[in-house]
């Protein structure tokens, strides 16, 4: 384990700790990377914003707040890298199958979800997440103010969130933010709400990485 990412388990224990001690669900890190990307042209994990392929990014931020971090992907689109993964169990449901398949895997996890296409979050504002987080809910999401509406794929979803999932989708609603909007489920507002921004074109990929340009000659 590198020394940074050593450094931000300690950073943290105490908020993932806490939870332990109370007998409220351990977090586990579950990074989203199963998607066609359909409308990107090209593979959106392996994109380069930080100097490394995005899963890799994804994957090291979640370690640095959370000891047990998966890979999500299709059974047939594992790709050759050296993480634990949770291949899709509930297939062609997008998002929603890969929180299922979590759920499947380990029932009694909480499970912190984030999708790979989201450049700009960073371990400030996963830490924010993890600290507002109300276990007696469905789900610690954040409200995005730029669409109204909460971001279901950077959400901690709670173990009593598998059986609302279920039921939603014997129901024929396979819409994790449908899930938040019409559960009990806490919303936050970001301290950031930019770190919301996601790319899911080329366009959307140049305007982020202006984005971290211009952070980066403003240090």
């Amino acid at each position: 384990m590198a020394m940074d990412e050593k450094q931000g388990h300690q950073k943290h224990a105490r908020l993932v700790k806490a939870s332990w001690g109370n007998g409220i669900p351990e977090i586990s890190g579950l990074v989203l990377a199963g998607g066609k990307s359909t409308r990107m042209g090209l593979d959106k994990t392996v994109i380069s914003y930080h100097g490394m392929p995005q899963r890799d990014y994804m994957m090291q931020l979640l370690h640095k707040v959370v000891p047990n971090v998966y890979l999500s992907c299709h059974p047939e689109r594992v790709p050759l890298v050296d993480y634990k993964v949770i291949t899709d169990t509930f297939l062609d449901l997008g998002p929603f199958g890969a929180v299922l398949s979590a759920f499947r895997f380990d029932p009694n996890a909480a499970w912190l979800v984030v999708a790979c296409d989201f450049p700009l979050l960073d371990e400030e504002t996963v830490t924010q997440l993890i600290g507002q987080r109300d276990p007696s809910k469905v789900a610690t999401c954040f409200h995005d103010p730029s669409t109204g509406f909460p971001e279901p794929l950077i959400t901690i979803w709670e173990p009593r969130a598998y059986a609302v999932l279920l039921q939603h989708l014997s129901e024929g609603n396979g819409c994790l933010r449908n899930v938040l909007i019409s559960s009990d489920a806490k919303k936050i507002n970001p301290e950031l709400p930019e770190v919301l921004r996601n790319a899911n074109t080329p366009e959307e990929v140049k305007g982020i990485r202006e984005i971290i340009s211009d952070r980066s000659e403003s240090f």
